[in-house]
Formats: structure tokens, sequence, C-alpha cells
């Protein structure tokens, strides 16, 4: 349902090239972000009123372009100019830039657009423009239903971030995670959704029941997490769009809630029992569960490569625990951490070159990345307490949550969600309306 709302997609003027005259280095992060001006999209005033009729927006125009320069501002690889430096209304913008004007301000890169109301639908038209060159370099016009606007926001995000970057973008994305309020000691856990930039929260959940680890299928808007009925845990697949709940089955002893499998027909997970934890797999649609380990050590947090043919997992069996790959069906076992400390929730990143993990080292906790082989770990970003990475779908941002630190009476515990790009750089906190924790990222809706 979330890919049909857009019936329409017209590419205007779309230059073959892939990669923009201008270009952004995404691996430096932001330490020489593009300066670029997002105008306000005009808009009729005919247009102006029906929208504001419908969706209560004095200017819808003007909040879609807030929701494009607040996307790329957060990326880090974007710097977008005051408004009030810009020296060209919109609709003449829009029409034809005069660039010299924007040369001026510093400008090297112009977005600016039109809204409309056309038989009882929003259509919004946008360009891309090169300063530096007096040059479009993209236009493109989308037609859905006027209650859609703030994707529509995102979805251009998206498109001006694969142009520039010649990546793709993750704007357009949801957040799912465990929201949490009350004394450290008594939580009450709801899940939780959200765009990726905060807005459009809701709760599924009623915080009756502990709810753990809730996931993402990769190639729909299904999720599946933990949660405990009369204190035993089972696992639930929950169907955002339709509300469809249903229980997998009851496994006590379960350690860590299960992911899906890349193409989501399968769920794996790690069970526990008698002072052990292996990792198995569900079929969803015969329900056959499979071994995949079968060691006398705890093997947990297993995940798969994004084409399906490995997991990576972690494990004591070296005598502490360490992150460990092996083939889908428990062959050819391999440990590839090698660092000091203890490595934990290892996730394999969308793009297939790196493996995102937590690190615990003297009383520290760590986020951090290496390579599928071990090699090249880099750590990112370190805390009093802070775990359970999980990636972006273009692979160049990890959203993780962190706790702070209580006092001798348990005051000043928080629990937050924040996120870091892949150089190091850009670490923010991600605004959520209540505590938050075990953060979980879609996979793009407009795909």
């Amino acid at each position: 349902m979330i890919k049909k709302l857009f019936y329409l997609v017209l590419f205007i003027f779309l230059p073959i090239k892939v990669f923009a005259l201008i270009e952004i280095d995404i691996t430096r992060g932001n330490l020489d972000p593009l300066p670029l001006a997002v105008s306000p999209l005009s808009i009729d005033d005919l247009s102006k009123k029906e929208f504001k009729n419908i969706v209560k927006i004095e200017n819808i125009g003007s909040e879609i372009s807030n929701i494009v320069e607040n996307n790329l501002r957060t990326s880090g690889l974007f710097n977008p100019l005051s408004k009030d430096a810009f020296l060209q209304a919109p609709d003449i913008a829009n029409l034809k830039p005069r660039f010299e004007d924007w040369r001026l301000i510093k400008a090297q890169a112009l977005i600016t657009g039109k809204v409309s109301y056309i038989n009882e639908k929003l259509r919004v038209e946008f360009r891309l423009w090169d300063v530096l060159a007096a040059k479009e370099m993209m236009a493109l016009a989308f037609t859905t239903v006027p209650s859609n606007w703030r994707r529509v926001g995102h979805i251009i995000t998206d498109k001006i971030y694969e142009r520039l970057t010649g990546e793709k973008g993750y704007f357009d994305t949801r957040i799912i995670y465990v929201a949490e309020e009350g004394p450290k000691t008594k939580r009450i856990k709801k899940l939780a959704i959200m765009d990726q930039d905060g807005f459009n929260n809701k709760f599924l959940t009623l915080g009756n029941e502990l709810v753990l680890t809730p996931r993402f299928n990769p190639t729909s808007q299904m999720v599946t997490y933990l949660s405990y009925f009369k204190n035993l845990p089972r696992v639930y697949l929950l169907d955002i769009e339709t509300g469809t709940q249903e229980v997998v089955g009851d496994f006590p002893g379960m350690t860590f809630a299960p992911r899906f499998s890349p193409n989501g027909k399968k769920i794996i997970m790690s069970f526990a029992k008698d002072g052990k934890s292996d990792i198995y797999t569900m079929d969803l649609e015969n329900r056959i569960v499979e071994r995949i380990t079968n060691h006398p050590s705890i093997d947990t947090s297993p995940s798969y490569s994004p084409d399906g043919k490995y997991i990576c997992f972690n494990s004591d069996r070296s005598g502490y625990q360490q992150i460990y790959v092996m083939n889908s069906d428990g062959t050819n076992v391999k440990r590839i951490s090698f660092g000091k400390g203890l490595y934990g929730t290892p996730v394999w990143s969308p793009r297939g070159d790196l493996i995102a993990f937590t690190k615990l080292h003297k009383g520290k906790f760590y986020i951090g990345v290496m390579r599928v082989d071990g090699s090249g770990e880099r750590l990112l970003t370190e805390n009093f307490y802070q775990e359970a990475p999980s990636w972006s779908p273009n692979g160049r941002v990890l959203i993780f949550y962190r706790e702070t630190k209580t006092n001798a009476k348990g005051e000043g515990f928080s629990a937050k969600l924040w996120s870091i790009d892949l150089t190091g750089y850009n670490e923010r906190l991600v605004e959520t309306a209540t505590d938050a924790s075990d953060p979980s990222w879609s996979s793009l809706l407009s795909n």
C-alpha cells in the first residue's frame, strides 16, 4: 500500500549522466558540506486555499521545502543557506534562475519548484540546478493525495541526494523502536514507529507487556519482535499497514528477538537451553524450524548478509564474546574480531561490505564497524552505555540507542536514539516523544 500512494511519477528532464556536475564526496562526512539554496516551492492562491482547507497548512509549498532543507542538513553533507539571503522570488526562480544572484550568496546548487491542486490531487514539481555551471541537473513531478505531502518532501530529498552523491538516499523511510517511560526499575515499554525525521510518531502496542528488539522485514512493512505474554517470550509478526498481528511461536528461553532473512521469507534467531544458546531459522510459510549451530557455547545475535549466503553472530566459544561469520547453513565458522574487549550485536550492512557492532572495553561502550573479514575495525563513537546499531538502507548511516548514567538514588536515567554516519562524523540526537531504545531502520518506502 505504501508504494501505491504515488500513482504518477513524471520525468520531465533527466540527463542520462549518473553523476552530477557537482559531486559530493560522501566518504568524508561533514568536513566540507556543500552550500545550497532550497527555495520555497511556489503556489498559486487557489491551490493554497484548497490545501489549507484539506490539510490545515497555511503554505504547503514552504512546508515541503522545509522538509527537504532539514533532511539535507541532518545528512551532514549539505549546508542549506538562510532564506533571508535569497534575492529572487520563488516563482521566478523556478522558471529561470538568475544564477549570478545565487552565486552571490555562495550557493553551488539550487532547488526550486511549485505546488498545485489538480483534480483533487497534490502535484509537486521540483528542479535541481547547478549554480556554478548555470545548468538544470534534474526536474521531476509527483502527483499524489494531499495528505501525503510529507512523503513528497522525503522523496524529493532522496532524488536530490542520489543525483549529487551517486548513491540512494534514506529519507523516505521509517524507524521502529521501543518507546520507554517510567523509572528505570519499572519501565513501560511500547512498540512505536515514526518517519526517519521523527514525525508521524505512532504507538503500536499498549504497554501492557514487555516488548523487545523490533526488526523490519527488508522487503515489506512487516515487523518481527519479542514480547512476553504471562512472563513467557513470544515471537510476533506485525503488519504495520493493516495492524494484523500473529504469533510465530512460543520459545521459552529465547535470548534475542529474531531478524528476517534478506528475502523476508525466513526468521533467524537464538534459543537458550541448558546454559547454552544456539542459532535457528524458521521458514515463515511452513513454520519449519532448522538448527544452524550446535555448540556448547552461547551463540546469539545472528544477522544475514544481504545476499543471504552468510550469517554473522557473536559467540563466547573462544572464551569470551567475539564476532563470527559462517555460511548460511552453519558450515565454515570463522572468528573475525580479534581486538581487545567484548563484541556483540553484529549486523551486516545492506551494502554487504561492513558489519556494525557494539564493543565493551575498559568500562566503555563503542559503536563500530569492520570489514566482513574482520579487518579495518573502526570505532565511531563511545559512551557510558550504547548498543543495537541499525543501518540506513543505503548503508551510510547507523542509528543506535544510548543510556545515561544514574546517580546513587537511581535518578537521571534516560534512553535516547542517536545516529552517526559511517565516517564517524555527524553524530546527532534523534528526537522522540519518549525515551527510546532498540531502533530498526526500514527499507525505502518508495522502492
